[in-house]
């Protein structure tokens, strides 16, 4: 299906390059998948994690997002990170579309993203709506193991983040259509496009004329619709991509 080449001649004569990143971008970091043979859901009933059981048991929940998802180490960007970053201080990336929630393409440098499932940078009361940054209550849940309650009224905080059962935040859902609406060139990567509605997106930018293309370490539900399929990790595909990329724009 072509390859890397390919993808950077697309990528260097569009207007409008947009990307959607999942989980896969990430494990570089240290942070682990969702679905992969050592994924979060491999350990863990994703059941757990609807938005009832924050209600039903908020003190297993934290203990167990404080766990999986707030690492004691600090996370730091790596390489497909920071070539996002790099494609759009060149000029040709739109946006970044996130299915992530640890903050490490803001880290890297790219301004315009799109964070779907929220965000673990911060914890919200679930009374009054205050926030708390995600350390100070995470730090709480690790020394009392219970859910941390809000400073403000006393009411239960929750991770500021898209639990199953919810809905997307309408504002980043429709920034997101948006984008892949206006793109020439998308890109799938480090995703494995499961997830609803976040999975939609590549099929509505090709269905509005965009090439789409797949970066990603297994096989994807969608590779068959995929204009380019790149098998690989991500970390390594996306530095090589954008130096392929500056080199065609020096010409």
């Amino acid at each position: 299906m072509g390859g890397i080449g390919d993808l950077a001649g697309w990528i260097a004569g569009s207007k409008c390059t947009v990307a959607l990143t999942g989980a896969g971008v990430s494990t570089a970091s240290g942070l682990p998948d969702f679905r992969g043979p050592r994924g979060i859901w491999r350990t863990l009933d994703p059941s757990r994690f609807e938005v009832g059981a924050l209600r039903e048991d908020p003190d297993w929940v934290w203990r167990m997002f404080v766990e999986h998802f707030m690492p004691d180490a600090d996370l730091r960007p790596n390489p497909a990170h920071l070539a996002l970053a790099e494609l759009e201080s060149m000029g040709k990336l739109c946006a970044v579309l996130t299915q992530n929630v640890d903050g490490l393409h803001q880290m890297a440098g790219s301004r315009n993203v799109v964070e779907l499932h929220g965000s673990t940078r911060e914890a919200v009361c679930t009374s009054c709506g205050a926030r708390v940054d995600m350390r100070s209550a995470a730090a709480r849940v690790r020394s009392t193991g219970r859910a941390p309650r809000c400073p403000e009224c006393g009411g239960l905080l929750r991770p500021d983040v898209v639990f199953f059962g919810e809905p997307l935040p309408r504002d980043a859902l429709l920034r997101a259509i948006g984008y892949a609406t206006a793109s020439d060139v998308f890109l799938a990567v480090g995703t494995s496009l499961t997830v609803a509605p976040a999975n939609s997106l590549p099929l509505r930018a090709k269905l509005n004329g965009a090439r789409l293309a797949i970066i990603n370490g297994e096989p994807t539900e969608m590779d068959d619709e995929a204009d380019l399929v790149i098998r690989g990790r991500v970390e390594e595909v996306l530095p090589e991509l954008v130096r392929e990329v500056r080199r065609l724009l020096a010409e």
